[in-house]
């Protein structure tokens, strides 16, 4: 899919760790039992057979190694893992290939403290948060020393926003929506937060963000099934279309939200979004900075440009 050797940078996957956000209950199970199969067969993902329950024995870090090889990805970024020390740890196994984010509260009364720890010991690159899991508001004075140090840094912060998990997920609080973040953003211009997903139903307002704040990003992540659940008609050509008129390439990133085994790398996705941008006739120089460049940027990771 790519020319001049060029290796894909994925900014958004995730080694496992807890969910504690999901709700769970018979009948919230076999809804999405039934979801994940539909999902399984839209997609073809692979089924959990023998084969892969033996394969499940071996190291998963190990695993994504040999997942990147098979797709000759040049790098992927982990977002979550048990805890910050478990990532490091993992990671450390081919630093060549693999960087990640802490994932720690930031309500947590030593939150700046344990970021610091995690960037300047354990060599973590960015800090990753939920939305809808904090429940303070992110301009909160409590909150000062986190932004602080991630500015003094220039530290990338990703954010999910938008709809959260799957049946039983979360559709409403106070900081699911992008513009939650805005008074945060525009105060610390030098942070670059990223967006995941293209909003996860908050396009729009991540649009509006975007206007105002120029250390905006928007992470391409995931299937986008958010698209469905709508009101109005929206498809993977839309998204990058209007992002890519309205803030241009730079600022764009390419993520998967690779997360388990057996499914794996999610290869598929990054097939259609590279489709998508060729379709809509990119530049190579635009759809190297896409899917590697900009995020290799953002993590001081070497890059490979086409004159």
């Amino acid at each position: 899919m790519f020319t001049n050797g060029f290796k894909v940078f994925d900014i958004h996957a995730h080694l496992p760790y807890p969910l504690p956000f999901l709700k769970r209950s018979e009948i919230i199970n076999e809804h999405n039992a039934k979801r994940s199969e539909r999902m399984r067969l839209t997609w073809d993902f692979p089924r959990r057979d023998q084969e892969e329950e033996r394969e499940a024995g071996k190291p998963v870090i190990e695993r994504w190694k040999e997942e990147l090889e098979k797709y000759d990805i040049g790098g992927i970024n982990f977002l979550t893992a048990w805890n910050n020390d478990n990532l490091a740890e993992q990671i450390r196994v081919s630093p060549d290939r693999f960087t990640g984010f802490a994932h720690h509260s930031i309500e947590q009364p030593d939150a700046a403290e344990e970021l610091k720890r995690a960037v300047d010991e354990l060599g973590l690159r960015g800090y990753k948060l939920f939305g809808p899991l904090v429940q303070v508001a992110f301009d909160s004075a409590s909150l000062t020393p986190v932004w602080t140090f991630a500015a003094e840094r220039r530290l990338p912060v990703l954010i999910h926003f938008g709809i959260l998990g799957h049946t039983g997920g979360i559709v409403h609080h106070p900081n699911i929506s992008p513009l939650s973040i805005f008074n945060v953003a525009r105060e610390y211009p030098e942070i670059p937060f990223i967006i995941p997903h293209f909003g996860a139903g908050y396009f729009q307002e991540l649009l509006h963000l975007c206007w105002s704040c120029p250390n905006i990003y928007i992470d391409t992540s995931g299937s986008n099934q958010w698209m469905r659940w709508t009101p109005y008609e929206l498809t993977l050509e839309t998204l990058f279309r209007k992002t890519y008129e309205l803030i241009g390439p730079e600022r764009i990133i390419y993520g998967s939200d690779s997360s388990s085994f057996p499914r794996g790398y999610v290869y598929r996705y990054l097939q259609d979004q590279v489709r998508v941008c060729r379709e809509l006739n990119w530049s190579e120089r635009d759809i190297e900075n896409v899917f590697g460049n900009n995020a290799r940027r953002l993590l001081n990771v070497p890059t490979k440009l086409t004159e």
